[in-house]
């Protein structure tokens, strides 16, 4: 197979599955607006299950909703049915995801759910199936093919489950207000929570820090850089101001102009570039590439 057809069979698989969102997005309404009102409303978490494919999508929604202010978390459907059904809650809400909608893994979770008046939001596209059927709130995606039309494995199904997840996710983190501040708190690890903090998060204070007064001998200050291995050093007045800073580029060029210096005072950059603590660690990174 040539390198063309990998591209027209990617290209295609990629069209059917946009215009099946395109076909998803214009027929929300009403039952997407009461699924945003219900989890608000509820005073525990919403509970993702699903069994195969969907199950891997559910677990993902769980994810996702957890990481920005919904607290969510995924039970296995065959794992309920072995005990797990205790780990749900009369003020939780349950989000079931099939796209049959006939997944049998699910039915003691449903019945549960019935049974103590749990509220159930059936994610399928299969709006006449058992799921369909016995959800509270029917969130129905097409019933679009699979991209994958000789196996029929899960493709665009998945997608649409995924994309429909992502936009109940947003609804709620808007509806709350969630915020960077409050997703950082999420995400301590990792790049994405790194470039979510502040300056004061990560900048060093008081002792840790290489500092001499203003008019201390040049030596002193050299000493004082090389004994906390900054690079650079603080200047400040005798109220503890920042009068200026040197850094090791400042003090080579300095050296290898062939001037004197008795004062640090001789050296330091009077006018450093500086940012506000409340800064995020992105903007201070963005602005120290830009002024090198």
């Amino acid at each position: 197979m040539s390198e063309q057809n990998h591209l027209e069979i990617a290209r295609r698989v990629l069209k059917l599955e946009a215009d099946a969102l395109d076909q998803m997005s214009r027929s929300l309404g009403a039952p997407f607006v009461k699924a945003v009102e219900t989890i608000l409303a509820a005073r525990g978490r919403v509970i993702c299950t699903g069994i195969g494919k969907s199950g891997h999508v559910a677990r993902k929604i769980a994810a996702t909703m957890a990481s920005t202010g919904t607290q969510a978390y995924f039970v296995h459907a065959t794992e309920a049915s072995h005990g797990d059904l205790g780990m749900i809650g009369q003020d939780d809400v349950v989000l079931a995801l099939s796209k049959s909608g006939e997944t049998k893994e699910l039915a003691d979770m449903l019945s549960y759910a019935k049974r103590y008046s749990i509220p159930l939001i059936g994610m399928t596209a299969k709006a006449d199936s058992t799921l369909g059927r016995t959800a509270d709130i029917l969130l129905a995606v097409p019933d679009a093919a699979e991209a994958c039309a000789e196996t029929n494995a899960p493709t665009t199904s998945t997608t649409l489950m995924i994309a429909l997840g992502d936009a109940l996710a947003v609804a709620l983190l808007e509806s709350k207000g969630f915020k960077a501040d409050h997703f950082k708190v999420f995400h301590p690890g990792g790049k994405l929570g790194a470039m979510l903090r502040t300056a004061a998060d990560l900048m060093h204070r008081s002792a840790e820090l290489p500092l001499v007064r203003v008019g201390a001998p040049f030596i002193d200050a050299v000493k004082a850089m090389s004994g906390k291995g900054f690079g650079m050093l603080g200047v400040t007045t005798p109220d503890g101001k920042l009068a200026g800073i040197v850094t090791d580029g400042d003090l080579r060029r300095y050296l290898t102009s062939g001037k004197t210096a008795a004062i640090i005072d001789d050296v330091m950059n009077h006018a450093p570039l500086i940012v506000a603590p409340d800064q995020l660690a992105a903007d201070v990174l963005r602005i120290m590439n830009e002024r090198k």
